[in-house]
């Protein structure tokens, strides 16, 4: 039985949507105290509390290829190159349910962030203009006042490097008085037409630009508990107001499913690519959050399964160095308070992430398989094929358990 254990880390309440939670490293969180203005800080690396306890390189490591996904199987037989735990110095998966702890800044001081931007919480009457110079005005209403966003100097995003950072917005909480000492938002024209892009998932509202490129903003529930359990920090189940910019291609989302321990246990594995290159990051802390703003955490949620009906959070992994794959084991689990938790394998499963750079989030949907019948020529040849394909993927890392 792999254990859960929840992080002792807690973080102060986030006035974006009056709930914390964890972002991708660079995404700020910004508040208004008392109108003073204070050294910015951007938030901690990773989104924490969504990813397993094993890190796929461990803190701030460089070239490691462990499977993080794998070790959530430990506990049922083996723990495919799981580090030992600091603390019990045995083999098990923690599902880490930390949040980050940031310093919050003054919103009349313009930040950066990386991803499709986290803008704000649980907004309603959101509204998106863009100016002819780039810049864009999302408008909208949160904490039950309105408020006027400004984003601008990014777009696309770059692939894996270690010599530069990710693209990544400047943004104006204060609608400009930040940066430009007046309300930019007054006057503002918006030049954006009719979105012309490719389907999204979570879509609020989007355009295209005269330059042909995209805007988008969108909004999903990120941050969820882990294996099917109700909420139990501030921000779990918060709607995330998210916005980008890009021309072309987005992020491409590959998921296949099969069975793993000789068809003990339902398996998923897949890849994130972004123009035909692996996503990936460079390190991670040793819950697997990432430590740079090239890592990306996948969120996977489970229909109809043991947990009960409707959609469930299952778990958060990272894409994994150098080839942006990972697996992914539906396999029991214990609670903090030792309630048994059984496999959360489902009727449908989805799997969401945010896009590189600043790029649109992507998700993947499909059907679950049946429990495996070794008697089953069609069962047996998909298992074959699938662990085949892994191999394929997976050739400069490490496979799945098959």
């Amino acid at each position: 039985m792999a254990k859960v254990a929840p992080h002792s880390r807690d973080t102060p309440r986030d006035r974006r949507g009056r709930a914390s939670v964890g972002t991708h490293r660079g995404e700020p969180r910004l508040e208004l105290l008392e109108g003073r203005v204070g050294d910015y800080a951007s938030a901690e690396a990773g989104e924490r509390g969504q990813v397993a306890t094993v890190g796929v390189d461990g803190p701030r490591g460089s070239a490691g290829l462990e499977c993080e996904q794998e070790a959530l199987e430990v506990g049922v037989g083996d723990t495919h190159g799981a580090r030992r735990d600091s603390a019990g110095r045995r083999p098990l998966l923690r599902a880490a349910f930390a949040l980050a702890a940031v310093v919050c800044a003054s919103a009349a001081v313009p930040s950066v962030a990386s991803a499709s931007q986290l803008i704000a919480r649980n907004t309603s009457t959101e509204r998106l203009a863009v100016s002819a110079d780039g810049k864009a005005l999302l408008t909208y209403h949160g904490e039950g006042k309105l408020q006027r966003v400004l984003a601008w100097g990014a777009t696309d995003a770059r692939h894996p490097t270690q010599v530069a950072e990710q693209n990544e917005f400047r943004v104006d909480y204060s609608g400009g008085w930040g940066t430009y000492g007046r309300a930019v938002w007054m006057g503002f024209r918006n030049t954006c037409g009719r979105y012309r892009g490719p389907a999204l998932p979570f879509l609020v509202t989007a355009c295209t630009a005269r330059d042909g490129s995209h805007w988008a903003v969108q909004r999903w529930q990120r941050s969820q508990a882990n294996f099917g359990l109700p909420p139990w920090k501030a921000g779990h189940g918060a709607w995330e107001l998210r916005l980008s910019h890009w021309r072309g291609a987005v992020a491409t989302l590959e998921v296949w499913l099969d069975w793993s321990y000789g068809g003990r246990w339902h398996h998923l594995f897949g890849r994130l690519t972004y123009r035909g290159v692996p996503v990936h990051g460079y390190s991670t802390t040793s819950t697997g959050d990432p430590l740079d703003n090239y890592g990306r955490v996948l969120y996977l949620d489970t229909l109809d399964s043991a947990y009960g009906k409707g959609w469930r959070r299952e778990n958060g992994f990272v894409a994994r160095r150098p080839d942006g794959t990972f697996c992914y084991g539906f396999v029991p689990h214990s609670s903090p308070t030792n309630q048994r938790l059984p496999a959360g394998n489902g009727a449908r499963y989805r799997l969401a992430v945010s896009g590189p750079g600043v790029t649109p989030d992507v998700q993947w949907g499909g059907a679950g398989l049946a429990s495996y019948d070794p008697s089953n020529p069609r069962h047996v040849q998909l298992e074959a094929d699938m662990n085949g394909l892994q191999r394929q993927l997976m050739s400069a890392s490490t496979p799945c358990r098959a």
